[in-house]
């Protein structure tokens, strides 16, 4: 993986100019790319190209970017990895359309695709994750593209007359045009979902490119030009077609999942450079570690971290599964001391608000695999894709039953919940654990009751859903003169024109969502942060369309998630190491907050800084946090979400 950045000026301009702003770009993204810098200029065409580059296949110069096609019509700047490359180049050579090949790097292969087939239709035979800007010098029009998925970040915007893209929105801020203003309609949708939902960022006239999609701007474009992206392929349209191409056998749909994972796994462990994976103990990471270790020849590396207390502490799981598949397995436990230090760094990391704690732990486990090896598996997007949250197991269930009663009664019962503070449930559902089968035990079973008491009530199942998946229920509230914008993955919703499974609907929404904007985001910064390239096989083109033709029991049955998932990692690891509630990828935080990040906290939330700044109502935030240090809620995530956009404010709203 690498950093791009770049700037288009459809009239034209000084070439050292141009490379100037551009070279100042790609030094903020030195962390991305730590092996090499390159850039193009064509002042004539006013575009300028830079790229920081972290070297993974092909190491030599010939891999080297921006990199020109031969006959010079194209320049691209591109971040990421296509995994069919060699496959592609086949087709090349039967098409009789290869050149005598630079080098190896799949950079060369995407721009002779390009070149042959066309953009759009390239495109369509890619599988990887990847963003890229290219420059076509016949029809002097600029391409941004992004992968399926949104694996690889690129933001874009005019600023003054330059239209300017990056890996990064920190990018931006060294523009000598740049004069940033805050979207209060992002930050409202902030403290609804923990992150700001793609087209928007943080700032006024800056968007993020919609996974799946491209935009062009032409030589004829004027600054601040509104361009609309066009899809090249849809993940709502692949799970509509999908209702009615169910598959029917679970022993096949097994044996098919096995074979396309192990594909995709397969294609992923090809790198020039060390390569290993993280490992939870979950059943995804799980899975993929053991198809890597089936397909491996030697021990594959692997990484996890743990914390001392114990409802966040996952390396004992981890431990075992590593020993279980004979990995050659690196542990860290973390003093809580260090994980805490390394919360002000979260605004740097992420260059805009974003709230989803877990960034903590993920950088950690970056960090240490970084120590090691240069590219890592995931196992994230099993949840999305094969139903693997605990809101697709009873989130259908509950609407039903809870849509029969009057609406006074469900009211009452949501009273009835509220009446139970979170702390002391929680407390009792540890003790009651003791008792339990390890399946059964559910972690802060008081703050989950929390969760339901806000959706008892609630009148549809999309509006469910959307309390299930919300911080806050109604952030306008909280944010001055804020209002809730419309997403790319709203209008996307919007669009299913035929009835689909409840469940279908919720792990469609999740994948067009909560995956792309918080999770994808969140392990791309924290990797990168540490020049880690991080690679998701559940994100394998075929293996992300065969999830779509799953009937709903093959995602959950007999109440758990990921069932056809669990039959693949069944067959390699004991269902003893593997059977226990999920818990997620979490810190302490409600404890942290109460305990030693009181300090910091309280000076972020004070109520004289939050009415200067005249972003929050600081009369609110002042309540929950009042709430919260006294034990009678647990609000950490709610006050994560003001404090990681306080902390952002520090680092880049300074006068």
């Amino acid at each position: 993986m690498c950093g791009i950045a770049g700037v288009f000026r459809p009239s034209g301009g000084d070439a050292a100019a141009l490379a100037d702003r551009v070279s100042t770009m790609t030094g903020t993204l030195a962390h991305r790319g730590p092996d090499a810098g390159g850039l193009w200029t064509d002042a004539a065409a006013g575009v300028s190209f830079g790229h920081r580059r972290l070297s993974i296949l092909d190491l030599t110069t010939a891999g080297a970017q921006p990199m020109r096609s031969a006959d010079g019509r194209f320049t691209i700047t591109y971040n990421g990895e296509i995994y069919n490359h060699l496959d592609i180049r086949a087709d090349l050579e039967s098409a009789g359309a290869a050149p005598n090949w630079a080098g190896h790097s799949d950079t060369e292969t995407l721009l002779v695709a390009i070149r042959h087939w066309g953009v759009k239709q390239a495109l369509n035979r890619f599988n990887g994750m990847f963003a890229f800007a290219l420059w076509d010098a016949r029809d002097g029009v600029l391409t941004l593209c992004r992968d399926r998925f949104g694996e690889k970040p690129l933001f874009y915007g005019w600023v003054g007359r330059d239209l300017v893209f990056a890996s990064e929105l920190k990018a931006f801020a060294v523009h000598p045009d740049w004069h940033g203003s805050v979207d209060r309609e992002a930050l409202t949708a902030y403290m609804r979902y923990s992150y700001v939902p793609t087209p928007l960022t943080i700032w006024q006239g800056v968007s993020k490119l919609a996974p799946g999609t491209l935009v062009c701007f032409s030589g004829c474009a004027t600054a601040g030009e509104d361009v609309k992206p066009e899809a090249y392929w849809s993940m709502r349209q692949h799970v509509v077609d999908g209702q009615q191409a169910r598959l029917a056998d679970p022993v096949q749909a097994t044996e098919e999942l096995e074979r396309l994972l192990s594909q995709a796994v397969q294609r992923q462990s090809i790198s020039d450079v060390s390569l290993g994976a993280f490992l939870s103990g979950g059943i995804d990471s799980s899975t993929i570690v053991a198809l890597m270790q089936k397909h491996s020849t030697r021990p594959v590396r692997t990484f996890s971290i743990g914390f001392a207390e114990s409802d966040f502490n996952e390396a004992a799981n981890a431990r075992c599964v590593a020993e279980h598949l004979g990995t050659d397995h690196t542990e860290w436990i973390v003093a809580s001391s260090d994980a805490r230090a390394l919360i002000p760094r979260m605004a740097e990391i992420y260059d805009e608000p974003f709230g989803d704690s877990s960034q903590v732990p993920t950088t950690l486990v970056a960090t240490l695999a970084r120590r090691h090896v240069t590219v890592a598996l995931s196992g994230d997007a099993g949840d999305e894709l094969f139903g693997g949250y605990n809101r697709h197991v009873w989130g259908a269930r509950l609407h039903q039953r809870f849509g029969a009663l009057p609406l006074p009664v469900r009211k009452a019962l949501a009273g009835l919940i509220g009446a139970v503070a979170p702390e002391p449930a929680n407390t009792v559902g540890r003790l009651a654990g003791r008792m339990l089968p390890q399946r059964y035990r559910i972690p802060r079973v008081g703050d989950r009751l929390s969760k339901i008491r806000r959706i008892v009530d609630a009148g549809t199942f999309d509006e469910m859903y959307r309390l299930l998946s919300s911080i806050e229920d109604e952030p306008a509230s909280i944010i001055i003169g804020g209002a809730e914008p419309e997403s790319w993955f709203n209008g996307q919703m919007a669009m299913v024109d035929v009835p689909i499974d409840p469940l279908d609907r919720m792990t469609l929404s999740d994948t067009l969502s909560y995956l792309t904007d918080d999770i994808l985001q969140k392990i791309d910064r924290a990797a990168m942060s540490v020049g880690l390239e991080t690679r998701v096989p559940f994100l394998d083109r075929d293996v992300a369309e065969f999830s779509c033709r799953l009937p709903p029991d093959f995602k959950v049955r007999d109440g758990q998630g990921k069932w056809l998932v669990r039959q693949v990692l069944d067959r390699h690891v004991p269902k003893s190491l593997i059977d226990r509630p999920k818990t997620g990828f979490g810190i302490p935080l409600d404890d942290w907050l109460r305990g030693p990040l009181k300090g910091w906290a309280s000076d972020l939330l004070a109520g004289d800084r939050l009415r200067r700044q005249g972003w929050f109502d600081a009369g609110r935030v002042e309540a929950v946090w009042t709430e919260h240090l006294q034990g009678r809620r647990n609000h950490g995530s709610w006050l994560w979400n003001v404090l990681m956009a306080q902390g952002w404010a520090d680092q880049w709203c300074r006068p």
